[in-house]
């Protein structure tokens, strides 16, 4: 495989900052009651958030997923999204709107199936010319399960392992054909056979090697577990992480993490989930910050983030009155669909005694418990702190997460951008055509 140009590394020594725009909507990031907020399933949304990051030079623009509608006490959330278009299709759809941009689906490893899915990922790879990914998740509850032929049957202790054969099978069926050649202008392909604890397969793949070889993965999750996959697989983690000490700490970890498994650090890109909010001024940033917080947190909201701690039905509290003085059920079935809150009893500890402390109502409590990392400050305050993250070794970029759609990256694109690229860290061009190129990552080596 030839290589590119990357269009990352430093400049002048400097280390530059990689970013991706997630498409907002399958959480409550959204404030769908601002009249600027449009559709979340029109394609003339998906094409202006990806023009946009293309315009800004981002690396890639990034699809959630969700298999199953979220559900609270037996209904729909409907302060979620109701309605996910399936992610490959709307990315096959901006390949051809696009040139440069990554295209990067959320495609669950648990109710999917190596074949099919190697060859989805590696069609969008040749459709938009190298530039394809695939966010690795999974799923263990049967809540999920149900829209499947096989139900909740994985234990959750197998979902990384069934996750990490699935990638290595995909990686196996991508590298059954042999690379383009003189006289081969598509390779070869070869019979591939696979035996494994969750994959059994041979045959022929269908789908000539792509562009890239192995479209860019890319995990999702914190736990132990996670970072181990991510160590061992990953070319790209998409993790939160609140503070600049949290974010060097979960760096150091997963990086360190690598070498057993005969990979460079510079292998891995750990990129955290974001917003920025952008004023004339810090203090008139922070005052619309706050705003945009009390939107997310509208009092129906509080409320159901409470009962997904609690697991009980608490529709007559008051969110401006205090915090319920009954105990967690951490056995509650009440919210369906969302990860499930680790330790119910100790979070809601840590909730009373933020409330105690500091005279917090139940809204309250919820907005400053809840909120994202975020960069606030006027653009010169965001592209100071950003830097300062990625230079410190606290984060390789970001994946932002806008509260609007579609025109939530519009300030950020057109003011903090351009100062990024004045301080030299960040491109001012594509320098190559793939994803791998944009962020600087090794082509994987074919085995012959």
């Amino acid at each position: 495989m030839t290589t590119e140009p990357t269009g990352t590394g430093t400049t002048a020594g400097r280390k530059q900052i990689h970013l991706a725009a997630h498409f907002p909507g399958v959480n409550s990031t959204t404030v769908w009651t601002d009249p600027r907020s449009g559709s979340q399933i029109d394609f003339s949304s998906f094409e202006r958030l990806a023009r946009t990051a293309e315009r800004g030079k981002f690396d890639f623009f990034f699809l959630a997923e969700g298999l199953r509608l979220r559900e609270h006490n037996g209904l729909i959330h409907d302060l979620d999204v109701v309605g996910r278009p399936e992610s490959l299709t709307v990315l096959s759809a901006l390949a051809a709107v696009t040139g440069r941009l990554g295209l990067a689906a959320t495609v669950n490893a648990t109710f999917n199936e190596p074949y099919e899915l190697a060859r989805r990922l590696a069609t969008l790879d040749h459709l938009s010319a190298g530039r394809a990914a695939w966010n690795v998740v999974t799923s263990s509850d049967a809540f999920t399960g149900e829209n499947f032929r096989r139900g909740g049957y994985l234990d959750r202790a197998e979902r990384y392992t069934r996750a990490a054969e699935f990638v290595a099978t995909a990686r196996e069926l991508w590298d059954s054909w042999t690379p383009a050649g003189p006289g081969s202008p598509h390779g070869a392909p070869r019979p591939f056979a696979h035996s494994g604890r969750h994959f059994g397969i041979e045959g022929e793949f269908t789908v000539p090697r792509s562009p890239q070889g192995h479209p860019v993965v890319i995990q999702a999750g914190d736990s132990e577990e996670g970072r181990e996959f991510a160590a061992a697989t990953a070319d790209v983690v998409f993790t939160r992480h609140g503070t600049l000490e949290a974010g060097r700490a979960f760096y150091a970890d997963t990086k360190a993490r690598m070498a057993k498994y005969g990979r460079n650090p510079s292998d891995l890109k750990i990129m955290p989930g974001v917003t920025c909010v952008l004023g004339d001024s810090d203090a008139e940033a922070q005052e619309r910050a706050a705003e945009i917080r009390r939107q997310q947190v509208s009092p129906q909201n509080a409320i159901l983030a409470l009962e997904r701690v609690w697991g009980r039905d608490l529709s007559a509290y008051d969110p401006e009155g205090p915090l319920p003085d009954i105990d967690p059920d951490p056995d509650s079935g009440l919210v369906q669909g969302r990860v499930r809150v680790g330790d119910p009893l100790a979070v809601a500890a840590r909730w009373r005694a933020l409330s105690e402390a500091k005279g917090l109502s139940i809204r309250a409590t919820v907005i400053e418990t809840t909120a994202r990392q975020s960069f606030i400050g006027t653009p010169e305050t965001v592209a100071g702190a950003l830097d300062t993250f990625v230079r410190t070794d606290a984060a390789d970029g970001f994946i932002l997460v806008p509260h609007l759609t579609p025109g939530g990256l519009d300030d950020f694109v057109d003011r903090v951008v351009p100062l990024l690229q004045e301080r030299g860290a960040f491109r001012t061009d594509y320098a190559g055509a793939t994803l791998r190129s944009h962020l600087g990552l090794p082509g994987p080596v074919w085995k012959g």
